[in-house]
């Protein structure tokens, strides 16, 4: 038997012991799930998936990514990825251009009408996101943000 409190910790450290309501992925996937549901009911009138809503908000800030970086980004898997990106290219919300440096990559940025779309949702992207945080002062989200960026970094596999 070692003398280690680490090991000691280990061993009595469970789950009911932290606590579903104390466990940070239970609560991250509690927030993201209510996000997304209603980000989805919100925009059912306008035909959209919570997929495309990512691509198009990320491509607002990032053109001309891959389909993996989109991916990425997305947190989709690369398949569903492609799947949305040629839905949303038959629908005139994106364009495809070959990469100057390497033609069997294929570069993604919105069309105009993607940019108008998106500066259509993004309000209501705004109001869900400013009723997650009602209450949080600027310090605490610094905090938090910080905080997220730091757990992000331990856990990814990309550089970004």
């Amino acid at each position: 038997m070692s003398d280690d409190p680490r090991e000691t910790e280990e061993r009595t450290l469970s789950l009911g012991v932290i606590g579903l309501q104390q466990f940070a992925p239970y609560l991250m996937n509690r927030i993201m799930g209510r996000y997304n549901a209603t980000l989805r009911d919100e925009l059912k009138a306008r035909s959209l998936t919570t997929a495309q809503v990512r691509t198009l908000a990320i491509l607002a800030v990032a053109e001309g990514l891959t389909i993996n970086e989109v991916a990425v980004y997305a947190v989709m898997e690369q398949s569903t990825m492609s799947r949305t990106l040629d839905a949303m290219e038959a629908q005139g919300l994106l364009r495809r251009e070959t990469d100057a440096g390497d033609n069997r990559a294929r570069r993604i940025f919105l069309s105009d009408a993607g940019r108008a779309l998106f500066d259509e949702v993004w309000p209501v992207m705004l109001g869900i996101y400013r009723q997650m945080f009602e209450g949080v002062d600027e310090a605490e989200y610094a905090g938090f943000v910080a905080v997220l960026q730091r757990v992000l970094r331990n856990v990814r596999k990309h550089d970004f």
